[in-house]
């Protein structure tokens, strides 16, 4: 298979790039940072999925051009980011530990107390770019139910791992892992 796999996403096609996570296993790493044409279209996919909302959540930093993209297409008044360290600028602060598929150490993330009142009380929906492990849209949910938010989905471009056939993310697609060699383990 080579260093890259190919895939069409949302009628747009990429070459993913594999990264090792260890000696045995490699991912294929789906990037949408910079990548206007994806972004513009895997938001403009999952909107015609969604239910109705009225606040976007998603973790830093991955997901934030897509929860841009998503309330912008959307007219919706605002997107909310669980950040992954406190900025000065935060009040009243609540946290959950989460560890990545794709991050060596445990992190945190943090949600300011404003954002956390916007979403008290409204349909909240979650994105993000890739759900694989399901540890990061855990600790989103926790976040959001913390402040109050009747969470309405949880949505993601791609679904690999663990994450894959969960009837609870609506996706656009599964993202298979891959062995050393690079060939797609399902």
């Amino acid at each position: 298979m080579g260093n890259v796999y190919e895939m069409k996403i949302a009628g747009v096609t990429r070459k993913l790039p594999l990264c090792p996570l260890n000696d045995e296993l490699q991912i294929g790493a789906f990037v949408m940072f910079g990548d206007v044409e994806l972004t513009v279209a895997c938001g403009a996919a999952l909107l015609e999925k969604a239910p109705a909302f009225d606040v976007i959540l998603t973790a830093e930093a991955k997901g934030i051009p897509l929860a841009y993209e998503m309330a912008r297409q959307a007219d919706c008044c605002r997107y909310v980011v669980a950040r992954k360290v406190p900025k000065l600028y935060m009040r009243n602060i609540f946290s959950r530990e989460v560890k990545s598929i794709t991050t060596e150490a445990s992190q945190e993330l943090f949600l300011d107390g404003e954002e956390a009142d916007l979403m008290n009380g409204r349909r909240v929906l979650i994105v993000d770019d890739v759900i694989s492990t399901g540890e990061s849209l855990e600790a989103v949910e926790y976040l959001a139910r913390q402040a109050g938010a009747q969470i309405v989905g949880r949505m993601a471009v791609l679904a690999e791992g663990d994450a894959r056939g969960r009837d609870d993310i609506v996706t656009l697609g599964d993202l298979p892992l891959f062995d050393k060699d690079g060939n797609p383990l399902d």
